[in-house]
């Protein structure tokens, strides 16, 4: 008995170290790096919105397109920066340099964020930029408050506000304004209406296959690890039903 329990505890162990961090008080996101479709429109949006200042110089296009079902050809054409090989890096031309003098600290490289930050604190991120004109880029992040970059995803999304549940209207001359009665209370992100070319649900689908793609790129070997795991335990489970009938073929006529 023993043995048995010993097996389905191994048998427990790789669904849980495959399942993803869920960061406290942050919308829960299910993420599936197994859906080549959502990896492959992620991919598509980090080439489009994140690399122009972030790398993921860890990954090569070709490692990416194999894993992604995406052709060699098509991932030059469509992907990869013009003169770029198959087996480069999927690195930036900016100088670290020059994004300190523009964004005051050089972007971070995003190949294992997913692994440093979990996909539950990136979805959250990416979806809750807001207008804030205090800031250098004009905007904000209630998840990330103070972020230097800007909303690069605004053009999908369509332009944020933080809205406050308790305000107080005073009147001026005709003119009236909403004045917060409790600062702390206004944390209701809105939407300006036709400001975004994707409508909510689109963008946070959209949103979601990018942190698919992220959460790939921080482990693309887990796929296959857990493949080999499952093998291994089928195995275990075949060899401790073949032991436990040798036993009893052993032990049967000495009782």
């Amino acid at each position: 008995m023993k043995t048995l329990l010993v097996v389905l505890l191994m048998a427990l162990l790789p669904a849980l170290s495959f399942a993803d961090e869920h960061g406290a008080g942050l919308e829960s996101v299910d993420i599936d790096v197994s859906d080549k479709s959502a990896l492959q429109d992620g991919a598509r949006t980090f080439v489009d919105y994140c690399m122009g200042c972030h790398s993921a110089k860890f990954q090569r296009y070709e490692r990416v397109a194999d894993d992604l079902g995406i052709s060699h050809e098509r991932m030059l054409e469509k992907l990869a920066p013009a003169g770029a090989k198959i087996g480069d890096h999927m690195t930036i031309g900016m100088q670290p340099a020059d994004a300190k003098t523009w964004f005051g600290a050089a972007p971070p490289d995003l190949t294992l964020v997913a692994r440093v930050r979990g996909t539950d604190w990136l979805y959250g991120y990416l979806r809750s930029f807001y207008e804030d004109p205090t800031r250098p880029w004009g905007v904000n992040n209630t998840v990330f408050p103070g972020v230097a970059m800007p909303n690069v995803l605004e053009g999908l999304q369509g332009r944020q506000r933080l809205a406050c549940k308790e305000v107080q209207r005073v009147e001026d001359g005709g003119k009236h304004t909403d004045t917060p009665l409790n600062h702390e209370a206004c944390d209701q992100l809105i939407i300006v209406p036709n400001t975004g070319t994707l409508t909510e649900a689109q963008f946070d689908e959209k949103v979601k296959n990018l942190v698919t793609f992220l959460a790939y790129s921080a482990n693309p070997d887990k796929l296959q690890h857990r493949r080999i795991g499952t093998y291994v335990l089928l195995y275990l489970a075949v060899l401790f039903i073949l032991a436990w009938l040798l036993k009893r073929e052993f032990w049967k006529d000495i009782r």
